[in-house]
């Protein structure tokens, strides 16, 4: 009967009332820690101080436990704040004014632009189609020419195209095409480059032309 504190740090060989009980692989730093200690003496507590030694180690497996489930709790509480963070980002305007209502011009927007002359006005279709037909004061530029004609001098767009060059700040740009999609494209084409004031008339020629006629 006996007990004994290996150099590997285990507890070994405790016998009481004819019962063994066997303590294998505890940590290093817990015997420095002095939550397991030799005592002087075992003559009349051995049964309760091994029960107090199994007592502290399930104590502090528990403390550890609940250490590194509170600090996973802690980082995915951070990733949801940032996920959070992001997506709002991304969704623009909130508060009751959608990024569509931003960068959108309505029918009746587009004609007070006009009648005060305070725009730019930009048609994305091809040649053909703004020959057919288009809005009054509409510069046609193609949408596949778009890009490097936004990326021209100022004084290159305007020898090119007659009229002054657009600034990244301008709030009077307009895209047009003939349904909304291309003048949608264009638009997002523009604020790449820096024009992220531009808007586009999503009802197209299509729609001028229905208003214009009734």
């Amino acid at each position: 009967m006996g007990f004994r504190v290996s150099g590997l740090y285990h507890v070994s060989d405790v016998t009481s009332n004819k019962r063994s009980f066997r303590l294998t692989h505890i940590a290093q730093p817990m015997m420095r820690s002095g939550v397991f200690r030799q005592p002087q003496s075992w003559q009349s507590t051995r049964t309760p101080a091994v029960f107090t030694m199994i007592s502290s180690l399930l104590s502090y497996s528990l403390c550890a436990a609940v250490t590194a489930v509170t600090q996973g709790s802690h980082c995915a509480a951070h990733s949801s704040l940032r996920a959070f963070i992001t997506s709002t980002a991304q969704r623009g305007p909130q508060c009751g004014h959608s990024a569509d209502s931003v960068s959108v011009v309505t029918h009746l927007q587009l004609k007070n632009m006009l009648s005060t002359g305070d725009i730019q006005l930009f048609d994305v279709r091809n040649p053909e189609e703004y020959e057919a037909g288009h809005i009054l004061k509409a510069i046609n530029i193609p949408l596949s020419n778009l890009e490097e004609s936004l990326k021209l001098s100022p004084e290159h767009f305007e020898q090119k195209f007659r009229v002054k060059a657009p600034e990244k700040d301008d709030t009077n740009i307009v895209f047009q095409c003939r349904s909304g999609r291309r003048s949608a494209t264009a638009l997002e084409i523009a604020n790449q480059l820096g024009f992220t004031r531009a808007r586009h008339y999503k009802g197209g020629y299509i729609e001028w032309v229905e208003r214009e006629e009734k």
